[in-house]
């Protein structure tokens, strides 16, 4: 049987890029996941491993799959499907928000696309 086991330092950088694509330092993005900056470095670094419960929170948090994480399998980790994952976790008034938000974002963009001609 052929399985294949997350490499650390592999599973760190995935981790890392995840929080450096969303523009959060490691001492904001520790504290969403309810862990230490020092922990979140020493993962990013290769030189910890991570608990399925603080896996569980970085694939909840930041909507990559848990599969991309440990294994790089970008196939699930497109944009729409990380969209996808964080709103089958949100409550109805959550989605609202963030209908919200992307609507005025395009308005926003388009509009600046128009200005910007």
């Amino acid at each position: 049987m052929d399985t294949k086991i997350p490499n650390n330092l592999e599973v760190g950088e995935r981790i890392r890029k995840a929080r450096e694509n969303m523009k959060m330092s490691r001492e904001v993005f520790s504290e969403a996941v309810d862990i230490s900056d020092i922990f979140l470095g020493q993962i990013e670094r290769g030189e910890r491993s991570l608990s399925i419960k603080t896996l569980c929170r970085i694939v909840a948090f930041t909507g990559v799959s848990t599969d991309y994480i440990l294994f790089g399998n970008e196939e699930t980790n497109s944009t729409s499907q990380k969209i996808d994952r964080i709103l089958n976790r949100s409550s109805e008034e959550m989605k609202d928000y963030y209908y919200k938000i992307l609507t005025t974002s395009y308005s926003f963009f388009k509009e600046y696309e128009k200005n910007k001609k």
